[in-house]
């Protein structure tokens, strides 16, 4: 039993090929269809704008990553080789780690954001309701919520801006306090505008005026924020009784002149005027910045803002990565416990050698077969053992959530005839599951040992 997850994604796919791979309203029938993939037993879709990731449970790793990429092809109608380069595959402990990075916005674009968390759950919640997890998925994908919700709540990572627009509404907020009364002019209509607006309402703006040369743009970005509509040939006059300034125009001049403003400011009677340039090239006279009482902050400043803010989230970061080692611990641990995975390995493994044992029979009783038949009936017996192991595995890995796991357990030992398998310390079946166990645990030893040596290299860090 493992978990992967196939990811294409912003850093490894570029936006041409990320949009051919969305799922739609057709989420659900997705699920279904990999669900019912060859080796998938359970499975959970995140599709977003920066990336669609399939997270499985396989009985296999070959045949898990195979029928995966063969899912893709299937249900999008792309051939497997236009699009395979892309894909990020991780597997059971990188893949676990993945899930908690992504879920704690340690992957995202922006460092730190949280619309990633409530994505991944809402996909958990769609594959739950349609009966795509199980005991692994349930248990991980909770952890992982989990892990996200405290390390957003316990460290500062979302606190400082990291986007410019964002950095300029921040600057606001510190020099007037807050925006409740305050009056806000956006120049232009784009989409830094509209994102700038976006973070002006959220803090708390009821007043925002947008201006564009066509006033019919003005007008639908501000009736998106409640907002009012003007031209440009208003300028001078809105500047009267404006707080602060955002411009983001695609002038190739200054929108705004020093001589523009200093008529106006007798007649603001000593009110500070707070101007922010996000535009390139500038908008904005940089010798507004010689006025009295006017204060102009242009791309460079915000940027400088941005970078020291992105580096405060970085050290954030760090606290974060050390919840998810912890969580990739109790995870691992929890695994460990499910005791069904030495009986699904020792059930796989019989198998494999019933079928090897039955393949050297019919070499010898039919020693006049070519290569190519061997191969043939190769495929078609593990074909046939993979889907009569189907059904049991699945079951045996759902023992752990019933009422009486041990007895079930203990019986489906019977059914299958593993206690000798189970028992016998000369049984090479015996011997590889110790090896698979004594791999895990020393897995979860080098992890805990990790993470001593991060919360140290963190101590040591804060001191300085």
């Amino acid at each position: 039993m493992h978990i992967l997850v196939t990811s294409l994604n912003y850093k490894s796919t570029p936006v041409e090929i990320r949009e051919k791979f969305t799922f739609q309203d057709d989420l659900e029938a997705a699920l279904e269809q990999l669900r019912h993939s060859k080796s998938i037993l359970e499975c959970v879709l995140v599709s977003t704008c920066n990336r669609t990731e399939l997270y499985v449970v396989a009985d296999q790793l070959h045949t898990g990553r195979y029928y995966t990429k063969l899912f893709l092809q299937e249900w999008f109608g792309i051939p497997k080789e236009e699009f395979s380069h892309y894909l990020q595959v991780r597997e059971d402990e990188h893949a676990i780690e993945h899930l908690f990075r992504v879920s704690c916005g340690l992957d995202s674009m922006v460092l730190g954001e949280t619309q990633i968390l409530g994505q991944v759950r809402e996909s958990f919640e769609l594959a739950r309701k349609a009966g795509t997890t199980g005991t692994v998925f349930n248990q991980l994908f909770r952890q992982a919520v989990t892990v996200a919700k405290r390390g957003h709540s316990e460290t500062k990572i979302g606190e400082n801006a990291v986007s410019v627009s964002y950095a300029a509404v921040e600057l606001g907020r510190k020099i007037f306090g807050g925006f409740e009364d305050k009056k806000v002019l956006v120049m232009g209509a784009g989409k830094m505008s509209e994102l700038t607006a976006r973070h002006l309402t959220s803090s708390g703006v009821s007043d925002i005026t947008v201006m564009n040369r066509t006033k019919s743009r003005a007008a639908e970005l501000a009736e998106r924020f409640s907002g009012k509509a003007e031209s440009m040939e208003a300028l001078e006059e809105s500047l009267q009784y404006t707080d602060i300034l955002i411009s983001s125009t695609g002038s190739n001049n200054y929108v705004l002149t020093r001589e523009n403003v200093s008529s106006l400011i007798k007649k603001r009677r000593g009110r500070p005027l707070f101007l922010v340039d996000i535009a390139v090239p500038r908008d904005l006279d940089p010798e507004l910045a010689e006025l009295d009482d006017v204060y102009l902050y242009d791309i460079d400043d915000l940027q400088g803002i941005v970078n020291a803010n992105l580096e405060e989230r970085r050290e954030e970061a760090e606290k974060i990565e050390l919840m998810i080692e912890e969580e990739l611990v109790a995870f691992s641990q929890w695994l460990d416990t499910l005791g069904v995975v030495p009986v699904i390995t020792a059930l796989r493994q019989k198998a494999s050698s019933v079928q090897e044992e039955t393949m050297a029979s019919l070499e010898r009783k039919l020693s006049d077969m070519s290569e190519r038949e061997k191969k043939v009936i190769r495929k078609h017996m593990k074909s046939i053992i993979n889907q009569m192991l189907r059904d049991p595995i699945t079951a045996l890995k759902e023992i752990p959530g019933e009422e009486n796991p041990e007895e079930l357990l203990e019986y489906m030992t019977k059914v299958f005839g593993l206690e000798d398998h189970m028992d016998d310390e000369e049984s090479p079946l015996t011997h590889n599951i110790r090896i698979d166990k004594a791999e895990r645990e020393f897995s979860i030893e080098k992890r805990k040992t990790k993470l001593e040596a991060r919360k140290e290299e963190l101590i040591r860090t804060l001191v300085r």
